[in-house]
């Protein structure tokens, strides 16, 4: 061991307040770009549900809930912004000062690598898709956190990260299928293995199915608006166009019938039959002139469709998805939507210069989803060479990014940049808990 100055600091404790200024850095940065937050669409529909008590399962009814709780101490978007700030830079924050505190230089990284466009440019936008990313990161950062600790701080930290992983179902119910990874996780720590978490995955899932019909419908009361029959929708258009024929269970005209199967249809998201000019008449014939929207009639012909046309279905879903992989997707949100036609924060030199800087990297593979999703699955790979804590945590992080993302195949409506956030996030936290372990492992040696 290096000889230092009696009274000297050790260099884990240097390093750990190096990564603590860092941290402090990008959260002061994160304040000064984003405050008091940016509102979409989304988030306002979910404020004003907040701020009425009304409950509805369109978006995340839990979601409401937490803001009717928390908006009185900043009405407006600046309490969900600094809730969704601070769930990110703790998540970031907490995995890189344990890294540190192991001696690792590579802690350093981690910290930098949440200010960078791809993780930071979505920190402030206040949409369920960040606040479920930085609730699972920090749900995967405390279990890591805790793995080697006394034995009532590992419960403490294993009952919290189980509590963020449900929560984050409830945000976002297509995790169902992606939550049990990283239960497993919360679980077993480094013990985790594919094997448990195999056997543990079909009774997981039937759990988190059963507490997002628990919270939504029996706590909460929340309406049903049937979210599920938008993915139902774009299928029947998707199904249509490739398929040349109507699956819809209304009468055309000629000249809608021949919009239908030829113009409307684009892989990308399904209002366009909802309210984009031309093809918004699919909806209002659907919902408003025939009320069959919410109605058994939609899922029967929804199914019928699949099953004469499999194909079709088939090319309409792949489509999307490599869209959604591969496509130049909307990544932050700029637009004032109070003022239509004007750039929120125009005024912020932070906010245009993070900004450029996304423009910039348009182009690149940073952001598109499938970049991330891909680095998830390498990471996987990788990490099974590992050292039981880093392959748990490699597993646990990336591989329910991976399966995540994956599940838009099936239920993806819109194909923006966020609905992959958390697979951002996982290879990033991932790849920087590999690093440190490789480090440590040489080091020993």
């Amino acid at each position: 061991m290096p000889w230092q100055p009696e009274g000297a600091p050790s260099r884990p404790r240097l390093l750990m307040a190096s990564v603590a200024m860092l941290l402090a850095i990008g959260f002061a940065l994160t304040l000064a770009i984003f405050y008091p937050g940016v509102m979409t669409f989304d988030s306002r529909y979910l404020h004003e549900y907040a701020m009425k008590g009304t409950m509805g399962d369109w978006q995340s009814p839990v979601m409401v809930w937490l803001w009717a709780l928390i908006d009185p101490i900043i009405s407006g978007a600046g309490s969900m912004f600094l809730l969704i700030a601070t769930t990110y830079w703790l998540g970031f924050g907490l995995l890189s000062l344990t890294l540190a505190s192991r001696g690792g230089n590579v802690a350093l990284l981690l910290p930098l690598l949440a200010m960078t466009p791809p993780s930071l440019a979505l920190a402030g936008v206040i949409w369920r898709d960040v606040l479920f990313a930085a609730c699972w990161l920090l749900a995967a950062s405390v279990t890591f956190a805790v793995d080697e600790r006394q034995s009532w701080i590992r419960l403490a930290g294993q009952a919290l990260g189980l509590a963020l992983v449900v929560f984050g179902v409830l945000l976002r119910p297509n995790a169902l299928l992606a939550a049990p990874i990283l239960a497993a996780y919360t679980i077993w720590l480094s013990r985790t293995s594919l094997r448990r978490a195999t056997i543990l995955y079909i009774p997981a899932v039937l759990v988190f199915f059963g507490a997002v019909q628990f919270v939504y419908y029996g706590m909460l009361g929340a309406k049903r608006e049937h979210p599920l029959q938008t993915v139902m929708i774009f299928d029947l258009g998707g199904i249509s166009h490739f398929a040349k024929a109507n699956q819809f269970p209304v009468e055309w005209s000629e000249a809608e019938n021949a919009m239908l199967l030829e113009k409307c249809y684009q892989p990308t998201m399904w209002d366009i039959y909802w309210r984009l000019e031309p093809c918004d008449f699919v909806m209002r014939k659907v919902e408003r002139e025939k009320g069959l929207f919410g109605t058994s009639a939609i899922s029967k012909a929804w199914l019928a469709a699949i099953l004469h046309h499999p194909v079709a279905w088939l090319q309409h879903r792949s489509a999307f998805m490599w869209n959604f992989l591969a496509g130049d997707n909307l990544a932050m949100w700029t637009a004032d939507i109070e003022n239509p036609g004007k750039d929120v924060f125009a005024d912020r030199a932070a906010f245009g210069s993070l900004r450029a800087a996304l423009d910039a990297l348009k182009p690149t593979p940073l952001l598109r989803a499938g970049f991330w999703l891909l680095a998830c699955i390498v990471l996987c790979g990788i990490g099974r060479n590992r050292a039981p804590r880093e392959a748990a945590f490699v597993f646990a992080a990336c591989g329910s990014a991976a399966v995540y993302v994956l599940t838009f195949y099936g239920v993806g409506v819109a194909s923006d940049f966020r609905y992959g956030y958390w697979a951002v996030l996982a290879a990033m936290a991932g790849g920087v808990v590999l690093l440190a372990g490789e480090g440590g492992r040489s080091k020993k040696g």
